[in-house]
């Protein structure tokens, strides 16, 4: 199924129709303000291990990162963090960041596995944040595998739905995705180390 939601004014009923199919344990393929994201709710198990079969990896090799709508679900999976990065946290986000905390008990749980650090996320894109505000917790996500030498595929909604239709629940037409992922920061030492350079720069906020 692929339904269009407009980033500047999500449709409400619409992004109950993809809470819907979060809450029956089902796959979506969402936009971001990076690249389409591949999710499903944190707390079913079975759509992880679902997700962890598309992308062909093992829930505990996995490297999730939770979207949240905002920095008050991140305390529900992080070890406590200090002033100085919540500080940065809150000029950064939202934003195109995944930022990798140290992981509390509840991770995993989640993902069959010690997982001892988490990716956190907060994007810049309505839908996104919509959705998890609906579903009233954050969704694991992880980003569209490109394997093409075809760009399009990861970033035309209707390329991607072609082309995932058989295996996710529903696809969100948000429109033209990017194609540069989110910069990914560890946070895990105290300190801000840059895993990979992405979309967002970090220098700005700090």
């Amino acid at each position: 199924m692929l339904i269009k939601i407009y980033p500047e004014n999500p449709n409400p009923k619409a992004i109950e129709q993809v809470v819907e199919v979060l809450k029956k344990g089902g796959i979506i393929i969402y936009p971001t303000d990076t690249v389409y994201g591949l999710g499903c709710d944190i707390t079913n198990q079975r759509a992880i291990e679902k997700i962890c079969q598309i992308r062909g990896i093992k829930p505990e090799k996995a490297n999730f990162s939770f979207i949240c709508s905002d920095l008050s679900h991140i305390s529900d999976f992080v070890k406590p963090i200090d002033t100085t990065v919540f500080r940065l946290l809150k000029k950064a986000l939202p934003g195109p960041f995944t930022f990798i905390f140290n992981a509390n008990n509840n991770v995993p749980k989640l993902l069959s596995s010690n997982k001892k650090t988490v990716g956190i996320r907060v994007p810049d894109n309505d839908i996104a944040r919509e959705i998890v505000k609906a579903l009233g917790n954050p969704i694991l996500s992880t980003s569209i595998k490109d394997d093409d030498e075809l760009i399009e595929y990861s970033t035309d909604p209707e390329l991607i739905h072609e082309k995932y239709e058989d295996l996710v629940d529903l696809v969100i037409d948000g429109g033209y995705g990017g194609n540069e992922p989110s910069t990914v920061v560890d946070c895990t030492m105290g300190d801000f180390e840059i895993i990979r350079e992405g979309k967002g720069i970090l220098e700005n906020y700090l």
